[in-house]
């Protein structure tokens, strides 16, 4: 992925959601303009969500997500059913297509509640209005649709794009660093990281620090402190990978501020007031505590793999106890979090902040400490403290551990 590319976690998840031969798959192909979706009249034959990233003027990149029919039946129809609720999880706007057939059943009705619990902006329309038949009563305000005539495919584009959240994006790195200063990004190259490329929270701080007039040197770990030598001046703060806290933090001169990209991604997601209190947990850890590692993305793991061999190790030196752990990755997170002592997540570049927060919110909800890897590492190798001076408001929430 190049610095120019939107990464699917930074654009607007737009999900398809209604009964079996809605219509929700001929919508989502007259929206993106070709065959995302297999269209068939035969009931359950989008069997999987499908995903299409792309630009969709006004909104610009989003992704639009065709889910299966939430009135599926059987064992197999559990299972796809059970896909639908996990795009909800990432949905910023929903499309409830009803069949003009059969207007709102009980089914649809189900939906805008777990719609309004989640706080997901939905918008209802009525497909298939082009066919033969009386339009079922007490339809107002649903926008009537037809994706074979083109029948307010255009009205409903504009109505999604009202939907969409006017916020601004939370800063990153950006305001850590005055205009024209510098932050040294420490990226450590090992058997873990992908060849040919930089990992996407290190893309992100560096776009967001040129974006701001900002300067960014980036160097290896081993080569951090000739590099700060060559200063003329200190720099605004070092960023570094979370792995790397320990050998930064003793190059790195005492006054200038430490933090990490996972730290940095917690605050940018939303959820790095809650991983700071969520590590009061981790120093409280007993013997064969069960402990959730949750990373956002999927990949290939390696022999010194961070979520399953490193962070583990750093856990068990927190608690000085033998852990037992658990580890989802990509959009697997399960509902009953109540038999982990805690949860410990990446900091979350491949997914939306909805789904990041939705899964701190259940965290919370079920009573379970809710961190993430920048935190638990920090505390591990004793640079919390240091890690969180750039975020001072959030001192008073720091274990008495790393005090």
């Amino acid at each position: 992925m190049s610095l120019n590319d939107t990464p699917s976690s930074e654009r607007l998840h737009i999900g398809f959601f209604g009964r079996r031969n809605a219509g929700k798959s001929s919508l989502v192909n007259a929206i993106a303009g070709q065959a995302l979706s297999v269209v068939s009249p035969q009931a359950g034959t989008t069997t999987d969500p499908v995903i299409k990233a792309m630009e969709l003027l006004p909104l610009g990149p989003v992704v639009l997500m065709d889910t299966p029919g939430f009135d599926d039946e059987g064992e197999l129809g559990e299972l796809r059913v059970q896909k639908t609720r996990e795009a909800m999880q990432r949905t910023d706007i929903a499309v409830l297509v009803l069949d003009a057939a059969l207007g709102l059943t009980p089914e649809d009705a189900a939906l805008q509640r777990q719609f309004a619990l989640r706080g997901i902006p939905c918008l209802t329309v009525m497909s298939k209005c082009d066919l033969p038949g009386t339009l079922p009563a007490g339809s107002e305000g649903i926008l009537f649709v037809s994706a074979r005539s083109g029948q307010g495919v255009t009205e409903l584009k504009e109505r999604i794009a009202h939907l969409a959240p006017d916020t601004k994006p939370s800063p990153l790195a950006c305001d850590l660093v005055k205009p024209g200063g510098l932050a040294v990004l420490v990226c450590p190259i090992d058997e873990s990281a992908p060849r040919g490329r930089l990992i996407l929270p290190q893309q992100m701080v560096i776009r967001d620090l040129l974006d701001a007039g900002a300067q960014a040197l980036v160097t290896k770990e081993t080569e951090l402190k000739a590099a700060l030598q060559r200063l003329a001046a200190p720099p605004d703060i070092v960023i570094t990978d979370s792995q790397a806290f320990a050998a930064v933090s003793r190059d790195t001169p005492e006054e200038v501020p430490l933090t990490s990209f996972s730290i940095l991604l917690a605050r940018y997601k939303g959820f790095l007031k809650t991983a700071v209190a969520g590590a009061a947990a981790l120093p409280a850890l007993r013997e064969g505590d069960r402990i959730l590692i949750c990373e956002g993305c999927t990949h290939h793991r390696q022999c010194n793999d961070i979520g399953t061999v490193k962070l583990p190790r750093f856990l068990r030196s927190v608690a000085g106890a033998s852990l037992e752990i658990e580890t989802r990755s990509g959009h697997d997170f399960p509902e009953d979090l109540s038999p982990f002592a805690a949860v410990v997540h990446c900091g979350g570049c491949m997914i939306t902040e909805r789904e990041v927060r939705m899964r701190m919110r259940q965290a919370e909800a079920q009573g379970v400490p809710f961190t993430n890897y920048g935190i638990a590492i920090a505390m591990a190798t004793g640079t919390l403290e240091r890690s969180l001076r750039p975020f001072p408001a959030l001192h008073g929430l720091l274990p008495e551990a790393a005090r």
